[in-house]
């Protein structure tokens, strides 16, 4: 374990002094050049004049700018099925290619599209204005980033991170106790995947930065419906509408009459099961009732006595 230690302390010493190693190199390279070149550097800052350069001379490399560029159009045509043709095939001609299309039609039959195209970062212009003339332009916003400097640290910070991937694996190599090459292992597998991050941070630099993003947004004019000038009703519309209301109370008629047919129908039923059953039954006869007689001559009739009295004898009358 401590000769672990002490290689892991010596790789991260390494690592940290590569940066001041280059500045000491390029102090020691002015200080071996002697005071001639110290004085010639005095005499071009006093001056200003530029020196000249030697003809088999290479002169410094300038920085390249990294710049994303992107950019989003609404159009409205006529026709979005050929503007989206020409917008294909400006992008295809300048060596890019569609990343995405969405298309959609609204109720009435118009479409609306939209569109991300990925051009060359150098012909992203003349692709934005074939573009632009396909139809009457609505919206336009262009962006640009400048990223130079990330990309610059990224590309600086892979290169001391391959620089130490490759020590560990020499550690790696050189080492012969068990726990020492585990844990080399471990700190291995640690850096490369901080590399591997840096290398997919580096592609999607180098990808935005070399191909322009450009949005279309593709949308066809709403037709506009003919508006009735005379909003006044007339006799025609007074006729639809009593035709409307006619067919309206038939149809609810015909409903109740619909919801009230099967009780008109079981009372029915009920009626003429009363009827059947009544006509079956045997009729009682009614009791016969004697008819008082007359009695002859001016006999009185016998008088009802209640109960309970006695009736009164009956005297004959004298003629």
């Amino acid at each position: 374990m401590a000769t672990a230690a002490v290689l892991l302390t010596a790789v991260l010493a390494v690592g940290g002094c590569g940066a001041s190693d280059t500045a000491e190199l390029s102090r020691g390279d002015s200080k071996a050049a002697g005071p001639e070149a110290a004085a010639d550097r005095g005499g071009a800052a006093d001056t200003g004049a530029k020196q000249p350069t030697e003809p088999g001379a290479k002169k410094p490399a300038v920085p390249r700018n990294h710049i994303i560029r992107t950019a989003t159009l609404t159009v409205e045509v006529k026709s979005a099925q050929k503007a989206l043709e020409v917008a294909r095939s400006a992008a295809e001609s300048a060596g890019g290619f569609v990343g995405n299309e969405t298309t959609e039609r609204d109720d009435d039959g118009g479409i609306f599209s939209k569109l991300v195209l990925r051009v060359p970062t150098d012909r992203f212009a003349g692709v934005l204005a074939d573009i632009e003339g396909t139809g009457k332009l609505i919206g336009r916003k262009v962006g640009a980033q400048d990223v130079t400097e990330q990309v610059v640290d990224v590309d600086s910070r892979i290169r001391t991170q391959q620089a130490s991937v490759a020590r560990v694996r020499e550690m790696m190599d050189k080492a012969t106790k068990l726990s020492d090459v585990v844990m080399l292992e471990g700190e291995l597998s640690t850096r490369q995947a901080d590399l591997e991050a840096l290398l997919a941070q580096q592609a999607s630099l180098k990808d935005r930065t070399s191909m322009a993003t450009i949005t279309l947004e593709v949308s066809e004019p709403e037709t506009k419906r003919e508006e009735k000038k005379d909003d006044d009703p007339g006799f025609l519309d007074a006729l639809g509408g009593g035709w409307d209301a006619f067919v309206a109370t038939l149809r609810w008629i015909t409903v109740v009459i619909g919801a009230v047919l099967p009780f008109a129908a079981a009372a029915a039923a009920l009626v003429l099961l009363w009827l059947l059953v009544r006509t079956r039954l045997p009729r009682r006869k009614a009791p016969a009732v004697d008819a008082p007689t007359a009695a002859p001559g001016n006999v009185p009739l016998p008088r009802h006595v209640p109960a309970g009295e006695e009736p009164e004898p009956q005297r004959p009358e004298r003629d």
